[in-house]
Order: C-alpha cells, then structure tokens, then sequence
C-alpha cells in the first residue's frame, strides 16, 4: 500500500487524539422505542395531523424545488409564507432561509461591515460565530449574560454596533436578559440581534416567541426564527426591517446560492404556523414538566440541573467526571429505554460535560420519574 500522504497522517493523527479525549463524533441512528428526551420537537408539530396532512398534500402535487429563490426557486407559497411570518411576529418583514445555521451565517457575514463592530454573547451558537468570521467587521465577545461586561466593551465600538444574543442557550437553557439589553441599545442606538431558535414556538401567547411576550419587537432590530425546533419542521426565517431583508437578498450569500426550500416544506411551516395558536395548552404542559424535572433531577445525589433552565436542561455531575463517563451514562440510560444525549467539549468547553435532556409536551411526569430512578442508581454504582 502506499505510504499514507502528510494530509491524510493530519486528520488521523487528530482523528486519534479526539478518541483519546472521549471526544469522537460519530453518527448513530436513532433507536426505536424510547422515551424522548433529545429531540428538538418541542411541541410534537412534526407529527401535527394537520401538518402530516399538509405534507402528504404537498409531496403529491410538487417533487421539489428548482433552483434558488432568485431564479426558478421563488413561489407564490413561499412569498406568502414570509407575508404571515413578518404580521406573525409583529415584524416589517421576513425571508425564509434554508435552516438557522444558514441565516445566522446570512445575517452576520453580510449585514456588519468594515468598520462596524459585532459584540456577542461567549455563549452563542457556533453559526452565530461562523457568520462572523465572514464578516469584515470587528468583533469582541462579553460575558455570558453580563452587561457589565458588554458594556465595558462597547468603549472600543466604532461604527454600526451589533449586539448579538439568542433568546434562550442551546446548551445551558437559560435566557437572555433581553429587557435589559433592549434598554441598553436604545439609549446607546446599537442594533440588538436575537436568536429565537428555542423560543419560537414556545413563548407569547400564541408562541411568537421571547421578544414578543416581553414587548420589545421595536426594540431588537432583527430576529432568527428557526423553524427546526418547535415547529417541528425544517429552514428559518430573518424577521426585522423590510430595507434588511431587501438587503439579504441583495448580499446575503447563503441566501442567493442556496437552492430554494422545497414546496413540501413551504407547506409544512404554514400549517405548523396556523396550528400554533391552538397549542397554548400543550405550552403550560412543557413549562410545568420543567419545572418538575428540575425539582426531581436536584434531588437525586450527585446531579445537579442549574435553576435557571427552561425546557432545555444540562444534568452535571458533582464529581465531574469527564466525557468518557458522561458518555457512558448517556449509552446506560438509553440502554434502560431513555433517549438521552450527552455534550462534550468542544462543544461545550472542557470540564462542563454534562447530559442535554430537552421537554417535550408529550412527555409525562411518570417518565421524567423513571429516568430520575435510572440516573440515580447509575451514579451511585
């Protein structure tokens, strides 16, 4: 065989030195039959009967889409879509992009330019992070949820200031301090960007999200709607001015080379959307076991879920043992019929391994009972 090239020792060595660590991605497919406590699908929209319906309608009548929105991609369906979303979400106007990677990435290499500056949380998401490197602004982090801190940094801002922050964290389930953020751009005139990826759907009265249930849509200059989480469906949407998403379309690259999202989807998210009024029940219910899980998991020796969770929830053990263990408890308990996942560095940093359980309207006290039982006998072996 010949010798392996200096490029293919590279990924092998790095490949290696991840097993090491216990830090090794691998995909695995999702088993059947067990409780639900990773998945996204925060209201069980993806299985909606009348999103079901709406599918099946749509998946009968188009195969898919053509090209992108600016050549044969664009439909009456999909204009229609970002219509109801702008007058949902109490916003100018919207443009659908294909997942929320896709419009962070959009909004932050396009928007902020040479000369302006990006000011965001340590703990956004990574597309959040990868948008702004594409920028050519200048871009400082701030604390988690310090406005001390952010506004210790404003001090060395020039040009237009973005702050950027997301309505509730992906990994730890706590919220932004968005009343005090949108209070401290508008005396400052920064430009506050949210995303809403796990708040839309959840929060508001009839699930508009976070910064509609505070008040403070006039206040945040654009919003990331993500449509893979609550709604249950896939893409995602920039709500904000209508001269922004004029301007996305003009110069955002994930947007312009990007082939359009299929009908079926398009279809999907306007029945996902007209259910969601509907769902206020189902909301109570997924708040109510949070809280509930909280109480249950804190009171099992050796774990701790931070109070300031919502729906999202990091279990850590006491003892910090290390992504090998974390990873061996997450394989033990889906081994007892329990869907959990664990978190490891580098998406998390080193040292914050932890469990990731996500609520779900359709799960019940009972089983939250039965995986407080599963994790406790584990961590007393």
């Amino acid at each position: 065989m010949p010798t392996p090239s200096p490029l293919h020792q590279r990924l092998t060595r790095e490949l290696e030195q991840r097993e090491a660590a216990g830090t090794r991605r691998r995909l695995t497919q999702p088993a059947a039959g067990l409780v639900d406590f990773s998945s996204n699908d925060y209201l069980g929209l993806s299985r909606h009967p009348a999103v079901q319906l709406a599918l099946q309608q749509a998946t009968a009548e188009a195969a898919g889409s053509t090209g992108s929105r600016l050549l044969t991609g664009n439909s009456t369906e999909a204009e229609a879509l970002e219509q109801h979303l702008a007058q949902f979400h109490k916003a100018e106007a919207a443009l659908l992009f294909n997942s929320g990677y896709a419009a962070n990435l959009g909004f932050f290499a396009a928007v902020p330019r040479r000369g302006d500056t990006i000011l965001y949380d340590e703990a956004s998401h990574a597309s959040v992070k990868d948008g702004i490197r594409g920028s050519f602004a200048t871009a400082w982090s701030f604390r988690h949820n310090d406005l001390t801190d952010l506004t210790r940094k404003l001090a060395r801002a020039t040009g237009a200031v973005f702050v950027a922050v997301e309505a509730l964290y992906s990994m730890d389930g706590d919220v932004a301090p968005l009343a005090e953020l949108a209070a401290l751009c508008r005396e400052r005139e920064l430009y506050l960007v949210v995303d809403e990826a796990h708040t839309n759907g959840l929060y508001g009265p009839q699930g508009e999200g976070l910064v509609e249930e505070l008040g403070l849509e006039a206040d945040v200059f654009a919003r990331v709607l993500t449509f893979g989480k609550a709604l249950g469906s896939q893409g995602a949407a920039v709500a904000g001015p209508a001269v922004l998403r004029d301007y996305l379309l003009n110069f955002s690259r994930p947007f312009i080379y990007t082939t359009a999202l299929p009908p079926h989807s398009i279809a999907s998210l306007r029945a996902a959307y007209e259910a969601l009024p509907a769902l206020s029940a189902e909301r109570e219910q997924l708040f109510s076991l949070s809280d509930y899980l909280k109480t249950r998991l804190n009171a099992v020796p050796g774990l701790r879920v931070p109070p300031e969770s919502h729906v999202i929830h990091p279990v850590f053990f006491t003892d910090a043992p290390g992504p090998v263990r974390v990873r061996a408890v997450a394989a033990a308990a889906q081994a007892s019929g329990f869907d959990v996942r664990p978190i490891v560095a580098p998406t998390v940093p080193a040292g914050t391994e932890r469990l990731r359980l996500i609520l779900h309207s359709y799960n019940t006290e009972a089983e939250i009972d039965g995986l407080a039982a599963v994790l406790g006998q584990m961590r007393a072996e």
